[in-house]
């Protein structure tokens, strides 16, 4: 297969890694600033609760529905050019963001900037994939992967708290171009070229399909908070959720080249990864999204206050992924991802067992171990995805992957922001919300008992 033309790679074996983890950062940076900062921007835009959900949940439903696509032409036009072209697209977004006027321009801007995410994401790991062949080495890579992830999400609400409480909550967004051109610098003087397909065809009606079930499924949800769970709107949403999604299985059958060929789904390892990936997620962005909602409209907390107030529950993520990745090369995988759901179930269950309105000192171990779970269960998780994946469909395996961590985000923020609309008190509707994302992680431990293959099967 002919392939792109490229500088020769860093003489540093870790600095592919550098490069495109740059961009990984900037965009999970992104997911977890805008926590601390949408209750801010919504009292500036005078936006209501559920624009206040869009905001957040725009650009991940967009980032999700079209992650296959970003996967699909990185498998095809090579995953080097995809991601950097996602990286100038998430750049020039982040700045339209931080000039928004109104709240109509801000979610529009945030639907490109969950556009330069999905062509970002699929290409992270499957550069990482090419540029560290060795089994052991990739783990390492995939581990540092995870925490530098975990970086930018403990970053994320410490810092959109001290910006906004300083300088102001438009330098949340602008803070992603410096970051950006740093990770093209990077990326086009470290990162080799990626091999491309120019026979794989791009499968549209099934793209679609995809959008339509994501995007119909988080505005039922959204709107559920403001009309009822009966209202036909949302009813009528939810069902063109289902509608979609039956028909991309149904174009996926009939498709010649498929973007998501149906036998890579008769993996277990590959499906079951992927689920998992979708739990985990759902479970611990919704209790970042209803905790920092808490925190600022029922404690005062300032945005610097909330974000501090989460410290404790994302900075267990720094660390977390790269001691799984150390261990599994003892352990294998699949034990570590069942401690981890399992820890993190215990998290929130403790929240839900702190009462209505318990005091903060509470809550503090809590989010540590849904936060240490949560990091500790994405490096087994992403390694059992990818190694499953064909010659080939890297890309494609990625793009799975990540697709269904962020369907669970946007599902996540949105169920938790409708349950402390619809509750019967805020403190109710909180503890539901716990309740729900314990139980999803406690589903994630079984399917990985089930699906992650042992140590003697993975090698």
């Amino acid at each position: 297969m002919p392939s792109e033309s490229a500088p020769a790679p860093g003489k540093q074996s870790w600095r592919p890694l550098l490069a495109v983890c740059a961009g990984y950062f900037m965009v999970i940076l992104d997911v977890t600033i805008i926590n601390v900062a949408v209750p801010v921007i919504g009292r500036d835009l005078s936006a209501p609760l559920t624009a206040m959900q869009w905001i957040t949940d725009g650009y991940t439903l967009v980032f999700a529905g079209l992650l296959l696509t970003g996967g699909a032409l990185g498998d095809r036009l090579g995953n080097r050019r995809i991601f950097c072209a996602g990286v100038g697209v998430f750049i020039a977004s982040s700045a339209a963001c931080a000039l928004a006027q109104n709240t109509v321009s801000l979610i529009a801007a945030r639907l490109v900037e969950g556009l330069g995410a999905a062509l970002i994401v699929p290409g992270s790991l499957a550069l990482l994939q090419q540029a560290y062949p060795d089994t052991a080495t990739r783990a390492r890579a995939f581990g540092l992967w995870g925490s530098l992830a975990g970086i930018a999400a403990s970053a994320g609400p410490l810092l959109g708290g001290v910006i906004v409480s300083t300088v102001g909550w438009r330098w949340v967004f602008f803070i992603n171009v410096p970051v950006g051109i740093a990770c093209l610098m990077l990326t086009l003087r470290h990162v080799t070229p990626s091999p491309r397909d120019p026979t794989r065809a791009l499968d549209w009606p099934a793209q679609l399909a995809v959008v339509t079930a994501v995007a119909a499924l988080t505005a039922a949800l959204n709107e559920a908070g403001r009309r009822g769970w009966t209202d036909p709107a949302v009813l009528a949403g939810a069902g063109l959720a289902v509608l979609a999604a039956v028909a991309f299985a149904v174009r996926e059958r009939l498709a010649r080249s498929p973007v998501l060929p149906l036998g890579l789904m008769r993996s277990r390892a590959m499906s079951g990864g992927a689920a998992i990936g979708l739990l985990f997620n759902f479970a611990f962005y919704g209790m970042v999204f209803t905790a920092s909602l808490d925190f600022q409209h029922q404690r005062g907390f300032s945005a610097l206050g909330a974000g501090a107030a989460l410290f404790p529950a994302v900075a267990m993520t720094m660390f977390a992924s790269v001691l799984s990745g150390r261990l599994s090369r003892v352990t294998g995988h699949r034990p570590l991802v069942i401690s981890g759901m399992i820890l993190a179930a215990l998290g929130l269950a403790g929240w839900v067992a702190a009462g209505d309105d318990p005091a903060y000192p509470l809550l503090v171990a809590p989010m540590m171990a849904a936060g240490f779970g949560t990091s500790f269960a994405l490096t087994g998780s992403t390694a059992t995805v990818m190694e499953a994946a064909p010659t080939g469909y890297s890309g494609t395996a990625s793009a799975l992957f990540n697709t269904t961590r962020q369907i669970g985000s946007a599902t996540g923020v949105a169920l938790g922001g409708t349950l402390l609309a619809t509750a019967s008190d805020y403190g109710a509707g909180l503890r539901i919300s716990m309740a729900v994302g314990a139980l999803a992680y406690l589903t994630a431990a079984v399917l990985a008992w089930l699906c992650v293959p042992p140590k003697r099967k993975a090698a």
